[in-house]
C-alpha cells in the first residue's frame, strides 16, 4: 500500500535534512558521459563545494519565492552548490557555476536545472538512509538520478538523461571528500 504523503513526508524530511549536512563539504568529482546513440564519451573533472542551508537562510527564502511558494509552509533545508569543471581532452575552457537546492516534503525545488537555467523540481525518496534518488522533468526530457554516500569520504552518482522516452545519456560519478 503507498504511503500517504504526509507520511511520505514526515519519513522524507529527516533523512534529506541528514543526508545534505553530511554532504556538505569540498568534493573532487571525477564523472563520465555515455552518450548511448554515437557511443561517444566524455570525461569531467569537477572541483566541488557543498554548503548547508538551515531553514530561514536567505538563499532559501530567495528560492522559494522563484518558486512562488507559500511562505506560511518554508523550506525546510537545503544547500548552495558551486563547481569549477575541466572537460578532459576537448580543449574546452574549464566552466563554473552554482545552483541552490531546497526541500518540502519529498519535493527537491531547484533555482535552475542541469539543461535549462530556469527553475525546476524534482520528486525524490530514499531507497535507504544513504542513497537519494532523484527523477526530474522538464523540456520533454528526464533526469532521474541516485546519489549514494560511502563512508565518509566518498559518494557516487548515477545519472540517467531520456528525452522522448528514450534514454540517451548516461553519466556516472565517483566523488572524493577533500
Amino acid at each position: 500500500m503507498p504511503l500517504s504523503a504526509d507520511v511520505a513526508r514526515l519519513l522524507a524530511e529527516p533523512l534529506v535534512q541528514a543526508f545534505f549536512q553530511e554532504t556538505a563539504g569540498d568534493w573532487r568529482s571525477e564523472r563520465r558521459y555515455y552518450t548511448l546513440k554515437s557511443g561517444e564519451t566524455q570525461e569531467v573533472v569537477s572541483q566541488i563545494t557543498i554548503e548547508f542551508l538551515e531553514a530561514g537562510a536567505d538563499q532559501l527564502l530567495a528560492l522559494a519565492d522563484l518558486h512562488q511558494l507559500d511562505a506560511q509552509q518554508p523550506l525546510i533545508c537545503g544547500t548552495t552548490v558551486t563547481w569549477e569543471s575541466e572537460y578532459v581532452g576537448t580543449g574546452k575552457k574549464p566552466v563554473a557555476g552554482s545552483t541552490i537546492f531546497g526541500v518540502r516534503g519529498t519535493t527537491l525545488y531547484r533555482d535552475r536545472g542541469f539543461a535549462t537555467p530556469k527553475p525546476v523540481t524534482a520528486q525524490y525518496h530514499f531507497n535507504d538512509s544513504r542513497t537519494l534518488v532523484l527523477k526530474t522533468q522538464y523540456n520533454d526530457s528526464s533526469f532521474e538520478e541516485e546519489l549514494r554516500l560511502i563512508g565518509q569520504r566518498y559518494r557516487t552518482r548515477q545519472t540517467v538523461i531520456s528525452r522522448a522516452g528514450e534514454e540517451i545519456m548516461i553519466g556516472q560519478y565517483l566523488e572524493t571528500r577533500l
